[in-house]
């Protein structure tokens, strides 16, 4: 039998009620698929602010860099968005993926049949979208220096933050990009704004650069204004895309969107070696934590990411993933993806539903 040791990070909000149901599901096909998990708990965010003062402690870093593998819920709230933003709960985030050198985003956005109508575009429009997009984690804009807020000589502030990347930095994400592609449809889009910004026009090259070493895949490039525009247009022209940490940020969300909900997409965090973290997109939700009313499903897909990419378990993982598909079937809902003549569950009973589904 193998044994994992598995880091989680209920952190804040609605984080421990769907934490909750994640390990319920890995304790269930773990006993399936001869596989057990030990796991192990550690503070992040908001919750480790209110208990050391920070937001991502040394030994809860500590304890993530000796696992196999991070579970995170999520991370926030409105009680520390005043706090100066070295002390704020997403600055535990960064400096999670900066010290487990996660620096490839994978964010998955899949139209699922049971939830077409969910979405706010059209049918015609959204039905069989299926993109990846591989974010580059660790550079760019949000990690550039200088950074900050400078008095200038006449007294007036100014908003300092720099976009830099180097060929190294570029060429690691962009094979990431490739490889993922590679086992998908074989097209990779690079977004960039190369027309207006050098640290783009570096992007560019390097990815031209290495196209040849991967034949099987048709590259292409976007401007990142006109990549957003596509997406809402004509999102089934996409299959991978690869591009850095800002644009990635925003395309991410905007393609989860396309799904319907963001509450149902999960993601994976990874660095050239050692555990990665898995997580979903969607925030913490604090506006309705602890009244049962959160939506698990993005962080059960998430185990099955976890499951897939990093403990090579790729049959648990399908189990997961058609055990969603098929409690969507069956017709229950919560309330961010509820429609007409479905039945609305809260967290606890949607979990109850899976668990019955997955033990057969």
């Amino acid at each position: 039998m193998m044994n994992y040791r598995i880091t989680l990070l209920p952190g804040d909000g609605i984080g421990p009620e769907i934490m909750a149901v994640a390990v319920d599901v890995l304790k269930v096909v773990g006993g399936q698929f001869n596989f057990q998990c030990e796991f192990q708990e550690a503070p992040i965010g908001g919750v480790a602010i209110d208990a050391t003062g920070e937001p991502l402690p040394s030994q809860t870093l500590q304890m993530c860099r000796n696992s196999d593998a991070v579970l995170l819920a999520a991370i926030g709230g409105y009680k520390w968005d005043n706090l100066p933003r070295h002390q704020r709960p997403e600055t535990g985030l960064l400096g999670l993926r900066a010290g487990l050198g996660l620096f490839a985003n994978l964010r998955p956005a899949k139209i699922l049949p049971q939830l077409i109508d969910a979405s706010t575009l059209k049918r015609e429009i959204v039905e069989g979208v299926d993109i990846m997009v591989v974010r580059e984690l660790t550079g760019g804009v949000y990690f550039g220096t200088p950074k900050g807020v400078f008095e200038t000589e006449t007294g007036e502030k100014r908003g300092v933050n720099t976009m830099a990347y180097t060929e190294s930095e570029v060429d690691r994400i962009a094979r990431v990009g490739f490889e993922t592609a590679q086992k998908r449809g074989g097209n990779l889009c690079s977004v960039d704004k190369a027309n207006v910004l050098e640290v783009s026009q570096l992007w560019r090259d390097r990815v031209t650069q290495l196209a040849p070493e991967y034949p099987d895949v048709e590259l292409s490039h976007l401007y990142v204004d006109n990549a957003a525009m596509q997406l809402v247009r004509w999102p089934k022209q996409f299959d991978t895309i690869v591009t850095g940490n800002l644009f990635g940020d925003i395309l991410s969300d905007a393609a989860a969107m396309l799904t319907g909900s963001i509450g149902m997409l999960p993601s994976a965090s990874l660095g050239a070696s050692g555990p990665g973290v898995f997580e979903p997109v969607h925030g913490s939700a604090p506006d309705i934590a602890g009244q049962d009313k959160a939506n698990p499903l993005a962080q059960v897909l998430s185990v099955a990411m976890m499951l897939r990419y990093a403990l090579e378990q790729p049959v648990a993982a399908d189990k997961i993933e058609k055990g969603v598909l098929e409690v969507l079937e069956q017709g229950y809902r919560t309330g961010d993806i509820m429609s007409e003549g479905m039945k609305q569950v809260g967290c606890k009973e949607m979990a109850e539903v899976l668990l019955k589904v997955l033990s057969v």
